[in-house]
């Protein structure tokens, strides 16, 4: 591991000192520039249709919906080769090149032409916020030592839970008053005083690379999850799955996700470690957050596409719309966090899950004309559920491994969390795309928001307020979806600990005056 020339903070003091804080700020910056972006784009996706589509024939939700995909996939990709570049290069040098990435990737997507121009520099932006979250954790246990971990993931937790809240405001209130490039070049002058930051107040550290990397797993999950998720989100264009544009990317991404599965089980040092899968607690916590991650982040994701399309509402007032969730989700997610502790996560998981369920219910029975107070309470209960399901599932995961294997297993937690995403995305986008374009006057009474002078050509306003009733439709018909891979999630959580579990003792072979690696903080 890489070797700190600045001594830890003593184990002594408990307390959080100045130079432990100026560290955080830089950990904070990173995380903030990570998070907000995977936030900030989701008001963008109708802008992207109008932007880059054709006068009256905007590209497709499922289409621009994969400048969010790209984005997490590239940071599922990179996160397990963080751990291993860091040891290469080291901490600091690392940390750096990932801001220095994430902001050249950024500037590169302000000056995007073309959507699949700006879909492959949000890959390019992904890879460096990728790395930023894992290092930084890392980088802040060194420095303050486990001892006062506590303290430091309540630091680091801010970016997690206004990231939501802010993300879309910050991303609707920058198209209003400037225009969509700014939500990406406003990474710049953080990006350049990120740099400035860390270079000064990050100590040095001695690279000492401890094993090989998995170049192999590398070039086999990689690829097949891209080509896997291209394959779903081409069915809306071709509309069939029959077409072999769908059915061979589709087929491809499964064959080297299953030669990805036969190669990590023999590898010595795999890119993702499956054999912990064998722990029970970590297996069905990861299949909980699996269908539940796709069914709240492919779901949200359409909240603020709904303000604008069906309501007609400017970029800022749907980001402030979808500001309870991120709201309901910062009260709960600190009291669900500490329960965990003292109470079984099985006991705690299914009552989240059901407000969550509840939510995407009430979310598919919202139409074009209900009112705005209902919409946020309902995403506000949204946001209660996700706070009670989150650091639970987190805790659970990890609970019952050995000390040696916890930075492995949040490695898992963290690619299963942004693949789940991804998918989640993808599907969801498929269907409303499928459904906005089996409705006769749904597309064309979107595209009258923004050019009013077609609605003679429509058919008037009677047929304007037909299509905007056939488009709250196809809306209600992708939350039923989301509704349904919640109940289905459900099936996972009955197999949650429901009583308290010891902590695992390590192995005799393992070092006990080895440090503890630091676990990735998902996100």
């Amino acid at each position: 591991m890489t070797q700190q020339t600045e001594a830890p903070a003593s184990g002594a003091d408990d307390r959080i000192d100045f130079n432990v804080l100026k560290v955080a700020g830089v950990v904070v910056l990173g995380a903030i520039m990570s998070i907000l972006d995977m936030t900030v784009v989701n008001v963008a996706l109708p802008t992207f249709q109008s932007v880059f589509g054709t006068p009256g024939a905007p590209l497709t939700y499922a289409h621009v919906a994969w400048t969010v995909t790209a984005y997490t996939l590239a940071l599922a990709t990179v996160i397990p080769l963080t751990g291993w570049a860091a040891d290469r290069f080291g901490t600091k040098r690392l940390y750096m090149a990932a801001i220095a990435l994430f902001t050249l990737g950024s500037v590169l997507c302000a000056a995007a032409w073309d959507i699949n121009v700006l879909i492959a520099c949000r890959v390019l932006q992904g890879l460096g916020g990728g790395m930023l979250m894992p290092l930084g954790m890392t980088i802040m246990t060194k420095a303050a030592g486990p001892h006062r971990m506590g303290r430091l993931m309540a630091i680091l937790g801010v970016p997690m839970l206004l990231g939501p809240i802010l993300g879309p405001i910050l991303g609707g209130w920058l198209i209003e008053s400037a225009s969509w490039h700014w939500i990406f070049l406003i990474n710049l002058p953080i990006g350049i005083a990120g740099l400035a930051y860390a270079g000064r107040v990050l100590p040095s550290d001695r690279p000492e690379p401890s094993q090989t990397f998995d170049f192999m797993g590398m070039a086999l999950l990689s690829p097949g999850l891209a080509a896997f998720l291209y394959g779903v989100s081409t069915i809306p264009s071709k509309g069939t799955i029959a077409d072999p544009h769908v059915w061979i990317p589709a087929v491809a991404g499964i064959a080297l996700m299953i030669a990805f599965v036969w190669h990590a089980l023999r590898a010595e040092h795999p890119l993702l470690d499956l054999h912990l899968l064998r722990d029970r607690n970590l297996s069905v916590s990861l299949l909980t957050m699996f269908t539940f991650a796709s069914a709240f982040f492919g779901g949200l994701l359409l909240v603020p596409t709904y303000f604008q399309e069906v309501r007609g509402e400017s970029t800022l007032a749907s980001g402030l719309l979808v500001a309870p969730q991120g709201i309901g989700a910062m009260l709960t997610m600190p009291l669900a966090g500490a329960l965990a502790d003292r109470i079984p996560v099985g006991r705690i998981v299914p009552f989240g899950m059901v407000v969550i369920a509840a939510g995407m219910f009430m979310l598919s029975r919202v139409t074009e004309a209900t009112g705005y107070v209902p919409i946020m309470a309902i995403l506000f209960v949204i946001g209660l559920g996700m706070g009670g399901v989150m650091m639970p599932l987190f805790t659970s995961a990890l609970r019952t491994l050995r000390s040696r294997d916890v930075a492995r297993g949040s490695t898992l937690l963290n690619i299963n969390q942004q693949i789940a995403s991804s998918v989640g995305v993808a599907v969801i986008s498929v269907v409303l795309t499928n459904a906005l374009k089996g409705k006769a006057l749904a597309l064309p009474a979107i595209a009258s928001h923004h050019d009013p002078s077609i609605v003679g050509q429509i058919g008037g306003p009677a047929a304007v307020a037909e299509g905007l009733r056939q488009a709250a439709e196809s809306f209600q018909l992708s939350y039923v979806v989301a509704f349904a891979l919640v109940l289905v999630a459900f099936v996972p959580t009955y197999f949650l600990p429901r009583r308290s579990m010891p902590m695992p003792a390590d192995d005799g072979d393992a070092d006990p005056t080895a440090d503890t690696p630091a676990p990735m903080l998902a996100h």
